[in-house]
């Protein structure tokens, strides 16, 4: 409870570095606003792959129907197809080689 006495503190501020148009910060390189989804998140959910639920990754970046794609080849290869997209897929998303829907790169950390 304030004192009716004494002005209400100023609302926070977020800093002199805050960028509302890049609320996750821009690239170092290019200047582009990283996405709100991680990298690291993206492709370790893409690993688990090697435990039959490929394109988990993919589905959390956006891409429900690669995602799918994904989920379908598993099943109709008994594994063995989704183990493969799997871990090539998790190492192009590792490697920023995929972008988010809008174009924007993937951030690192989590």
């Amino acid at each position: 409870m304030t004192d009716p006495g004494y002005p209400p503190p100023p609302p926070p501020y977020p800093g002199p570095l805050y960028d509302p148009a890049a609320p996750y910060g821009r690239h170092p390189v290019t200047g582009e606003p990283f996405s709100d989804k991680s990298k690291v998140i993206a492709g370790l959910l893409q690993l688990l792959g090697l435990f039959g639920l490929v394109g988990v990754g993919r589905i959390y970046l956006g891409y429900t129907g690669l995602g799918i794609a994904q989920l379908l080849v598993g099943l109709l290869t008994c594994g063995i197809g989704a183990i493969i997209w799997g871990i090539v897929d998790a190492v192009l998303i590792l490697t920023d080689r995929v972008r988010d829907p809008h174009g924007r790169p993937l951030r690192d950390g989590t």
